[in-house]
């Protein structure tokens, strides 16, 4: 069925009229409500490496124009959106502090916490995460197991406007205060990002952590320890600073994930 689902919606992709069909509708609607489950994944980790979905990301974007925009009212509070709401909070486990927003379609694993948030369309937030307040996590971003988005966190979604792959944020991960990750950046298992680090695709990461400098992008190493920097570059002008990641340590893997988190903090002296 997968497979059908797949050609129908890849088609609706290059024929818009399509969706007019109730088939294709059936099509799309199916997949969102997979998605919402956590039964499908914009992208999932195959072995070593992460696969992107791509049909399923298009899905996402198919859905928008099968909906009609919706007077919503709460209380004193009134919205004007095509999208539903999660409601099932209960039944999955999560707890949901007001004002945290889930977009129906966005997965939410047992024992997530979401504290005033905002969890968008096709994104995927594994068990045990925080997504603390003013925190959003992006259309199809995928966050793993006992992640914690720290106070303003902006995890960049991959609708508005349309990116080619989606952010991920491993498990055991810690984002400090008011970090930006946006345009696909992958962050590898149990990485801490200290406040106001700001990751694009293309930033520069650099690990200055030995005697020459070495550089990433787009990737942040499992288990690295990440604060903001800046190196200088030659404008026309004259040089200026740009903005950077360093790398500047490692968390130990032997040791308690809370403990090392904390000890990483405290002997980088890292601000959250």
């Amino acid at each position: 069925m997968t497979t059908e689902y797949k050609k129908l919606i890849e088609d609706a992709w290059e024929d818009r009229q399509l969706l007019e069909y109730k088939d294709y509708q059936i099509a799309i609607e199916t997949v969102i409500m997979n998605l919402d489950k956590g039964e499908l994944r914009v992208a999932e980790p195959i072995g070593n490496r992460w696969h992107v979905n791509e049909w399923i990301k298009k899905a996402v974007v198919l859905y928008f124009p099968l909906r009609q925009m919706k007077v919503t009212e709460v209380g004193p509070f009134v919205f004007h959106d095509k999208m539903k709401l999660k409601t099932n909070y209960k039944e999955l486990g999560v707890r949901v502090v007001p004002h945290g927003i889930a977009r129906y379609g966005a997965f939410l694993g047992k024992g997530v916490v979401m504290m005033p948030s905002y969890v968008n369309i096709g994104a995927y937030v594994d068990e045990g995460t925080m997504v603390d307040t003013w925190a959003t996590v992006g259309s199809c971003a995928q966050v793993g197991k006992n992640v914690h988005l720290s106070g303003g966190v902006g995890i960049g979604g991959v609708l508005e406007p349309l990116q080619a792959a989606p952010v991920i944020i491993e498990d055991n991960c810690f984002l400090g205060s008011r970090c930006i990750v946006v345009e696909g950046v992958h962050v590898e298992s149990e990485a801490v990002l200290g406040a106001n680090v700001v990751l694009t695709a293309s930033t520069k990461i650099i690990d200055v952590t030995g005697d020459e400098p070495k550089e990433y992008k787009g990737r942040v190493p499992a288990r690295s320890v990440v604060i903001p920097g800046s190196y200088t570059k030659e404008f026309p002008a004259g040089p200026y600073q740009v903005p950077c990641a360093l790398i500047i340590g490692t968390r130990k893997e032997s040791t308690d994930k809370k403990t090392s988190l904390n000890d990483a903090l405290r002997d980088h002296q890292v601000a959250v």
